[in-house]
Parts: C-alpha cells; structure tokens; sequence
C-alpha cells in the first residue's frame, strides 16, 4: 500500500511539469554551486541570463513549431542566428542607422521562417529535411559572406541592449525575452489563433475539418521561429559587439532539449511555453555551469543528449497515464 501512494505521489509530481521543473532547477543549482566555486556569484549570474536570453528566445520558437504537430522542428535556428548577425553587420556597416538595421535584421529572419513554412506546409515536405538544409543553407552563407571572419564596428549605444540593466536586470530580459513571453503565451491561451495551433498539433485533419487553415497556421509558426531567430541574434550582437559567423553553431539542439524537457510533446497539440522557460533555465545552468568549471565540451553535449532522451521518455511515460 505505502509503495502505491509513493507511486501516486512520484507520479504527481512528474506530471505537473511546473513543480517538476522548479525542483529540477534548485538541484541543478545546487549541483553546480558545487562543482564550480565560481558559479554562486551576481556577476556569473548575470552573465549566465544574459546567455540564457538567446537560448530562451529560439527555444520559444522551437516550441511554437513543434507544437504545430506534423513531425515539425527547426533544425536552422543556431545557422538563423549566424546569418542574421551577420546581415545585421553588413548593413550597419553600409551606413543603415543601427535600430532599423535591426527591424530589417528580424524581418529577414520572417522571411527564412516562411520559407520552411511554405515548403513543410504547403509543399509537404518532412521538416527535418527542410530544415536542416536551412541549417546548412544560412550556415554556408555566414561564412561566404564574411570568409570566416567576424564582424565588429557596432555602434556604441547598441550595446545598451545587451550589456545594460535596468533594475540590476539586464535590459533584454527585462525588455524583450519577457515582453515577447507574456505575448507569446498570451496569444497562445487567449486567442482563436492559440487554440488552433493546440488543435492542428492534436489532429491536423480534424482541425481542417473544424475549417481551420492548418497550412497557414504552420507557416505563420515557422516564420514566427525565424524572426525569434533573428531577434536572439540582435541580443547576441549586442552583447558580445561582434557578429560571428559561427555564433549560432549547435544552439539548434539546446533549443530541441529545451522544449521537449518543457513539456511540449514531440509530436504536438500538448505543452505550455511557461514549462518551456523554465527548462530553458536549467538547460542554461547546466550550460554556464559546466563551462565555468572547466568541463569539457563533449560532456556538455552528452548530458544535453541524455536530458533530450530523458524528456521525451517522460513525455511519454506521463502521456500514457
């Protein structure tokens, strides 16, 4: 009996994802407090949110897609966030005024989202495939139109995005990843546009015969992850004043890790972006942790790839309760 309700009481915690992710964030700051004597202090902290902002933003984007169901994923968000960067610095450094290089720079990034869009949605072709061209496709591009090389010469007062705070908080937490959050997930549980998306992940053929438009839903997610894309690589640029043509390199699979660790269920129609930024949390922790303590990079790919594979496996553990 006493072994009974442990289950039960195991189970419950699982399967609200809120409280699980919560705990999981404490041991995992307890972990690494641990490891790293360095790790416990306001200045690693604050780098550490800083960093998260970009994980954060293209893991709402990956969210977006997946939970618009039909096998989608967007493998080219870390190859997005290379060649919007770079974009950004070409026009900076043709002359184009700094804050409207940046609406450009988002608008471009649309424009790559729509494309995988139209192709998965329209084109019915497997996002995996589309969007891993996408991850060679803009990641060849970074590099062909730079040589490798980065760019720098920003504007002084573009780095007021990334390196000011407000409040002691750092201005693109507190001005943009919470901002677009709160719209996000507003937009998600209040709108005839949200319960569509839920709709189309859980059944795309009962969606479109509820007369819902699962083809423009699905491009206007894809899209929706291009210019998330593109606005973390403005928060990169800014922070760091160099665009890389490699800054986004591997940032796709953290972006993975983080929603489906969130909650949002691999094959859509089920998860919250609140569960998303609270993943996106740990997978940063870890993430900063490891690196501050020295660890090598090989590791830090292994744990993120058993976290990966543990999610799911949970994800579908509670599912089918």
């Amino acid at each position: 009996m006493r072994n009974k309700l442990n289950n039960i009481n195991l189970y419950k915690l699982i399967s609200n994802r809120t409280v699980f992710l919560i705990i999981l964030n404490i041991l995992v700051f307890i972990i690494m407090s641990l490891i790293s004597p360095y790790y416990f202090s306001v200045d690693t902290i604050l780098s550490m949110t800083k960093y998260g902002v970009v994980i954060a933003l293209i893991s709402l984007g990956q969210s977006l897609v997946i939970l618009g169901g039909g096998g989608g994923i967007d493998l080219s968000l870390g190859s997005n966030i290379s060649l919007s960067g770079i974009l950004l610095g070409i026009l900076v450094n043709a002359g184009v005024n700094i804050w409207f290089a940046c609406i450009l720079t988002i608008m471009i990034g649309v424009f790559l989202g729509s494309i995988h869009g139209v192709l998965v949605a329209y084109g019915k072709l497997p996002a995996f495939a589309v969007t891993l061209g996408g991850l060679y496709t803009y990641g060849a591009l970074a590099m062909v139109l730079t040589d490798g090389i980065p760019i720098s010469n920003f504007p002084e007062v573009f780095s007021v995005l990334g390196q000011g705070t407000f409040l002691n908080i750092p201005n693109q937490v507190i001005f943009i990843l919470i901002p677009i959050f709160i719209i996000l997930n507003w937009v998600l549980n209040n709108t005839v546009f949200g319960r569509s998306v839920y709709l189309v992940g859980i059944n795309d053929e009962a969606a479109n015969l509820s007369g819902v438009n699962v083809e423009k839903i699905r491009t206007i997610l894809f899209s929706i992850s291009g210019g998330l894309g593109a606005v973390a690589a403005i928060v990169m640029t800014s922070w760091i004043m160099t665009a890389r043509p490699n800054a986004g390199y591997g940032l796709e699979l953290q972006a993975v890790t983080v929603a489906v660790l969130g909650g949002i269920h691999i094959f859509g129609g089920k998860g919250t972006l609140s569960g998303t930024m609270l993943s996106a949390l740990i997978i940063t922790n870890i993430g900063y942790g490891l690196q501050i303590a020295n660890i090598n990079t090989t590791w830090q790919l292994a744990i993120l790839g058993i976290l990966l594979l543990g999610a799911v496996l949970l994800n579908k553990l509670v599912g089918e309760e």
